[in-house]
Formats: C-alpha cells, structure tokens, sequence
C-alpha cells in the first residue's frame, strides 16, 4: 500500500503527465480544424452551389431523396442523424459555397450512405453507443467507490476499468466511419464534378483537419483508460 503513495497519498503523481498530454493534443486537433476552416471558409468554389446544395445532389444521386437536409443552429454541428434519418447541416456550411463548407456536407452525406448500406464499422459503432455513454459516465465513479469501499474494491475496480473501456472502443471503432466517410466524400465531390482537383486538395485539408480531431479524442481516452489501469490496477496486490 505505501509503495503507492505517490498515487494515493502526498506524493507527486506523474500519471497526471498523462492526463495533461492528452489535454494538449486535443486542444492542438481541436485549433487545427478550426483554423483549417475558416482559412478555406474564405474560397469560394467555381460551381457556386451552396453546402445544402452539394448534400442535396449527392443524396439524390445515391437514392437518398427521402433524406431531408435541414439547417441546425452552431457552428461546425453538422451531422447525419441515423435514427431519424436527416441530415443537418450549421451555420456555418448550411448556405456557404465555399469548398470548406461544401467538404463538410459530403462528409456528412458519406455517413448517410455508409447507413444505407450496412457499413460494418458504422453498425458497430451505433450498436455500442449506448454502453459507451454509460461508460463515460459510470466507469470512473465506479472506479472511485471500489477504492473508497476498499475490501470490495478491487471487483469494483475492475469493473469500473471494464466499463470505462466501452466509452475508449468507442472512440476507436469511430476512426474507421470517419474517415471512410471523408473519403467517400472526396471521391463523390470529384465523380461528380462538384469541385475541382485544386478545391477538391483545400477540402481534403479541411476534413484531414477534422479527422485529427477524432484521433485526438481516440489518443486522449486510451491515455485515461492507461493512467487508471497504472493508477488501480495493481491495487489489490498491494
């Protein structure tokens, strides 16, 4: 137990070195999109269609008429909602030309069609949702009353561990429905002749950018599962 001290007692606790790692890299992901969009939010593609315009002719085009494309409130919110099947798209893209915007709302409609056709990653992702909400929750607070309650603590330890790993699978299996997505979207903007390959290059910074956020998000919740797992782990050994 006092071998642990440095963990549970007065002692510096380095693990926060993790925590504060996983901190700064998804601050840096997340100023990178951010940037990278408002950079090509400025460059306004020679077709001149809108962001809702793109969603609309590429849905049509792949015999998703019955998907609305609704405009939502924020900035960089856009999203295919699956359970009601809609696509919504921000402020920000909604009525924007620009290749940014237009990036985004292909981006979106990849997830529609991923939907359409059973893409296995997407399937898996949307079928785990609900255990990862509860592991983003419940895993750490589970965690901290196997300690507090000591004797019992190390099953519920662990289980606060196994618990808190559905909310890490989830950020792993969504790497592959992102960037499937994106390159679904790059490929349609370019079939059908929607931006050009210079545009078609400054919207594929724009959702590369976007993409390292979800990498980050990955990093950072395997970095928390790493620190819990050196922090408790061992515990009942001690």
């Amino acid at each position: 137990m006092y071998g642990n001290m440095g963990y549970y007692g007065y002692g510096f606790d380095w693990t926060y070195l993790l925590v504060l790692a996983g901190a700064v890299l998804s601050l840096i992901a997340s100023a990178k999109v951010n940037s990278t969009f408002q950079k090509y939010a400025k460059v306004r593609s020679m077709s001149g269609m809108t962001a809702a315009q793109v969603a609309r002719r590429i849905l049509d085009r792949n015999g998703l008429s019955n998907i609305p494309v609704e405009h939502v409130r924020g900035n960089l919110s856009d999203h295919y909602d699956p359970s009601a099947k809609v696509l919504r798209l921000s402020d920000s893209t909604y009525n924007s030309p620009s290749v940014a915007a237009i990036g985004v709302a292909a981006h979106e409609c990849g997830h529609a069609i991923q939907h359409k056709e059973s893409y296995g990653p997407l399937i898996l992702r949307n079928t785990i949702v609900p255990a990862a909400n509860i592991g983003s929750r419940l895993g750490i607070p589970i965690i901290l009353l196997g300690v507090f309650f000591g004797g019992g603590g190390s099953f519920l330890v662990t289980l606060g561990i196994w618990v808190f790993s559905l909310a890490v699978l989830f950020q792993i299996v969504t790497l592959p429905v992102e960037f499937n997505a994106s390159n679904r979207a790059l490929a349609m903007l370019e079939d059908y002749g929607i931006l050009g390959q210079e545009e078609k290059r400054k919207a594929k910074t724009v959702l590369s950018a976007a993409a390292m956020t979800y990498v980050a998000a990955a990093a950072s919740s395997i970095i928390q599962l790493l620190r819990l797992v050196i922090l408790f782990g061992g515990r009942d050994r001690d």
